[in-house]
């Protein structure tokens, strides 16, 4: 049997192994308590380490057959010296033959609401999206010359029964009037688990996907079908300019960006058919 590490064991990783245990003898590097017993019981063999400290991750050298890299960047500077450990510590001896990162759809910046495909140059506009290019540039350098198929799924806001903007509604933060507003993008966990199984056995050498559904969604209209669906208020709606002096600057950072993801590749070479295709699907399930 194949064996697998996962990198980074949050919700997504606990929605993907069940997914992979029938395949794949799964390894998960952890770097404190949490999930730990949880991960266990799911049959999961617990490595100890920290992307921080490369010297930590020397078990990991040689271990596995395949990588899913879920570990979000540090939270400041430009480069992302975590993937940088990683894959030094990956190089150490006998490499894996697959590679699945998961960036985000940050990294190309506001598109003024265009359809973007995988072929748009990226233009990240923030620190968080610089760190997210970085990796993903550490990645693909290194899958090359390595000759590891990396795959790299850039994927947009997560959402699921339990991961919905509830707080936000509550607090009655503003939203922007529909004539200004942005578009955004969206998937459901779920979906996200199978996209990366799926990245795993179909997803091409040096491949980059956009992991997203079909909605084609501006942020208020989000907002206001959750909020409907929850029987909670809808948000007031506000211009640009007061929302941004409403908001925190790291909000804003994601309200600023326009542009709807194209997921025609994700699909055709993937195999994907979504569960949820649209929010709505899913809270109709609410």
């Amino acid at each position: 049997m194949k064996s697998i590490l996962i990198v980074g064991c949050g919700d997504i990783a606990l929605r993907v192994i069940p997914m992979l245990a029938k395949r794949y003898r799964v390894f998960a590097l952890v770097r404190g308590s949490t999930h730990t017993d949880r991960l266990r019981a799911l049959g999961v063999t617990v490595i100890r380490g920290d992307l921080d400290d490369r010297s930590s991750l020397a078990r990991i050298a040689g271990l596995a057959d395949a990588v899913l890299h879920l570990a979000p960047p540090p939270n400041s500077g430009t480069h992302d010296i975590r993937t940088g450990n990683l894959l030094a510590a990956l190089s150490r001896r006998t490499l894996p033959q697959r590679l699945v990162y998961v960036s985000t759809s940050g990294v190309y910046g506001d598109c003024g609401g265009a359809e973007v495909c995988e072929t748009r140059p990226v233009q990240p506009s923030n620190a968080r999206a610089c760190r997210r290019v970085d990796a993903e540039q550490q990645i693909r350098v290194w899958a090359r010359r390595n000759r590891v198929s990396a795959t790299i799924l850039r994927v947009p806001g997560i959402y699921a029964a339990q991961r919905l903007p509830l707080d936000r509604l509550a607090a009655h933060t503003p939203a922007i009037v529909a004539s200004e507003d942005t578009y955004t993008n969206h998937i459901h966990a779920d979906d996200l688990a199978q996209i990366l199984v799926a990245a795993l056995r179909h997803g091409r050498a040096n491949r980059i996907y956009h992991a997203c559904d079909d909605s084609e969604l501006k942020m208020g209209d989000y907002f206001d079908t959750v909020a409907d669906a929850c029987a909670l208020p809808r948000p007031p709606r506000l211009s640009r300019a007061e929302v941004e002096r409403a908001v925190s600057p790291s909000l804003w950072s994601f309200m600023n960006e326009s542009r709807r993801l194209s997921n025609a590749r994700m699909k055709a070479e993937l195999h994907i058919r979504l569960r949820y295709p649209t929010v709505a699907d899913m809270l109709d399930e609410l």
